[in-house]
């Protein structure tokens, strides 16, 4: 077996040889992005047939040298059920079983590629459903470049950081399963050095951590980018970094103008997932871009029928058309998404969509009435004071926990929050909300999950360690 830290320095070399042609694309034509897809999707189409026996059960009445992004849409999607559930049948390497994969993701944390070739990654998503994903030398050379084509790009328009290392910090996951770890990992050089704060570290370990790496670029959770942004405004943070991205949970309203307020720059907000790499990159516009040259993102109804553009869809249907080591053509994600209308002012083709603010799951239903998150972020955001917040949803109403910097009127939240239900159609809900000293994440990526709904039987847990008596119930009349 080689040794990692050459491989991985053959890949460095790789992705940064390549690094020139992906920022290219960013400038390509519409027309030209839509022949260089078809051309992918055909190819994608080919390589599954011949090496998938899934896939070649699905596709058999497709034609790969006739299929289009118009033809595609009558193909069913598939899901994260499907890939768990047939693996061993969708990947194109025999060698590839689950087995071997889960195998392999208990040792990364002392470095390794599988075979000298594949990385390994997991995820629970939103909806905490965990899938395994493994890319091919290539396909996670393209993962990385799908968002490093744009900083490097930035970097390369400043004149003071062209000729000097870069310090990133990443404020995210902390174990190498996972995307944000691994690719820090995988493509740091002496020209971006990564520096690493897992998400779940004591606010103030962060702070002193970011006080003393100065970094020139920050990528953090939402979740933390709001603490962060809170600690930079009470002055125990000094950092001035000149770019700043948010990543892997929703960017609500609030989080976005308390960071821009912060540091006086505008927030990029990155759409990446496991699945498919950053399916939307900020350009120093902050535009969030799809990646249209590496994916096709189809945005749906909650029945799969297209939905136009300038509407919000329930989820998307995505096809990777660069990984061929797990090829994921129509898979879903429950990701609520409006790709909108207006170019962006930086003059790119890539089309742009609005902040992703929830997802499908988010959603409450209460019988036959569905009431969306943004009823409870309308009321929530209005206290300056909560810092964080979880919402659980409980037969009659919710169950709301806060973690708050500074004093918040607890009892007028709550009733705000339970008149907001009774608003939306709940006859008489029960909404109660605790102030804690912290919120639990979830295991593994560590993303704060805001929004569980009734069946979510992973957070049916007490509240987390730490919780004071400050609690109150409110019930409407």
């Amino acid at each position: 077996m080689r040794d990692y830290e050459s491989l991985r320095q053959r890949h460095l070399a790789h992705a940064m040889a390549l690094a020139p042609r992906f920022i290219e694309r960013l400038d390509w034509p519409a027309d030209r992005l839509a022949l260089h897809r078809e051309q992918r999707l055909r190819d994608l189409a080919r390589h599954a047939i011949t090496h998938s026996s899934w896939h070649r059960e699905r596709l058999a009445d497709v034609d790969p040298g006739r299929l289009d992004e118009l033809s595609l849409r009558e193909l069913p999607p598939m899901t994260k059920g499907d890939l768990m559930e047939n693996f061993e049948q969708i990947v194109t390497d025999e060698r590839l079983s689950l087995r071997v994969l889960e195998d392999h993701l208990r040792t990364v944390s002392t470095g390794s590629y599988l075979f000298e070739e594949y990385t390994a990654v997991t995820s629970g998503g939103s909806t905490g459903e965990r899938g395994v994903f493994v890319y091919d030398w290539e396909g996670w050379t393209t993962f990385w470049l799908s968002v490093f084509r744009y900083l490097q790009r930035s970097k390369r328009n400043q004149p003071d950081l062209a000729h000097r290392p870069v310090v990133q910090a990443w404020v995210a996951a902390a174990h190498f399963s996972h995307v944000t770890a691994a690719l820090s990992r995988t493509f740091a050089s002496p020209d971006l050095v990564n520096v690493r704060f897992p998400v779940t570290l004591p606010t103030e370990q962060m702070v002193a951590g970011l006080n003393a790496a100065q970094p020139d670029w920050l990528v953090a959770y939402p979740s933390a980018l709001h603490v962060l942004s809170i600690e930079a405004q009470r002055g125990t943070l000094g950092i001035t970094p000149r770019r700043v991205l948010s990543t892997a949970e929703p960017l609500l309203p609030e989080i976005r103008a308390a960071a821009e307020q912060a540091w006086g720059v505008r927030v990029g907000n990155v759409w990446g997932t496991s699945e498919g790499g950053i399916v939307a990159g900020p350009c120093d516009d902050s535009g969030s871009h799809l990646s249209d040259d590496l994916l096709i993102v189809e945005a749906v109804d909650e029945d799969g029928r297209t939905v136009a553009p300038g509407e919000p869809s329930a989820k998307v249907y995505l096809t990777n058309l660069f990984n061929r080591a797990l090829p994921l053509i129509r898979y879903e994600i429950t990701d609520e998404v409006t790709i909108l209308t207006e170019p962006c002012s930086c003059g790119s083709a890539h089309r742009c969509v609005a902040d992703i603010q929830g997802r499908l799951d988010d959603v409450f239903v209460y019988g036959r009435r569905r009431v969306h998150p943004h009823v409870f972020r309308s009321a929530l955001c209005r206290h300056a004071g909560v810092v964080e917040y979880q919402v659980r949803q409980t037969p009659q109403g919710a169950s709301i926990i806060v973690r708050c910097g500074a004093p918040v009127d607890l009892e007028r939240l709550c009733a705000q929050l339970a008149g907001a239900l009774a608003e939306a159609g709940l006859a008489r809900p029960t909404v109660d909300v605790t102030a804690v000293e912290r919120l639990d994440r979830d295991p593994g990526p560590a993303k704060l999950k805001r929004f569980v709904p009734l069946d979510d039987r992973r957070h049916d847990r007490h509240l987390p360690a730490g919780r004071d008596d400050r609690r109150v119930v409110a019930t409407t009349r």
